[in-house]
């Protein structure tokens, strides 16, 4: 008989097999979370690569952000476009710095405050950094549960993202809800993709439906 699992556990599976080993997850360091989560929004993995290495390089800790000449930084963004992208990372650096000594703040609320963090990206540095129990709902992940529920909602609102949050909380395990956040971007990033062949296998994955 073919071995099913709970929609974390099936998931937790796959992405234990099949990750892509990426730079910024080579640890759990919040500051580097957070940063290539900004860099991530609306520009390939494979192109931020590079950016990312060079800006780790350069700019190694939040209090080295929040210092950093404008020119510097934004020389360090050539390229990736959307600059006030960059122009709010050291604003919310500056933030970090004054108000949470050089931490980011481990709570979901907190990391909402900082300019340039929506909810997405608060979810995600709180829950792969953090290990809380938060959703980190993107357009990937809305495409994996639209197609696996046959919802037909609207993914552009933002109802839809809070709703399918609130569901993503049904099946999210306590104790590993980065890991589990991370299988449901990366499912939707490789495999259960807007057109075209997915680019990595469908091995260990076996999703139910109800």
């Amino acid at each position: 008989m073919e071995q099913r699992y709970d929609l974390s556990g099936s998931l937790l599976h796959w992405y234990d097999y099949n990750k892509r080993i990426l730079p910024w997850r080579e640890n759990k360091d919040p500051y580097r979370i957070w940063i290539s989560e900004i860099m991530l929004q609306q520009t390939r993995v494979e192109a931020v690569k590079p950016y990312f290495d060079r800006f780790m390089e350069v700019l190694p800790t939040v209090y080295d952000l929040a210092k950093v000449d404008d020119d510097r930084l934004m020389k360090l963004w050539e390229g990736l476009g959307y600059y006030n992208r960059a122009r709010n990372l050291k604003a919310a650096a500056q933030t970090i710095v004054e108000e949470y000594g050089g931490q980011l703040p481990a709570d979901y609320d907190k990391l909402l405050s900082l300019k340039g963090i929506g909810m997405y990206t608060a979810g995600a540095i709180g829950s792969i950094a953090f290990e809380l129990q938060v959703p980190a709902v993107d357009g990937n992940v809305l495409r994996v549960l639209t197609r696996l529920w046959g919802d037909d909602s609207d993914i552009l609102k933002d109802k839809t993202k809070k709703a399918m949050g609130r569901r993503v909380m049904e099946f999210m395990p306590e104790d590993r809800p980065g890991d589990f956040n991370q299988a449901l971007i990366e499912l939707g990033a490789t495999v259960c993709v807007p057109n075209g062949q997915p680019s990595v296998s469908y091995t260990h994955l076996t999703l139910p439906t109800t």
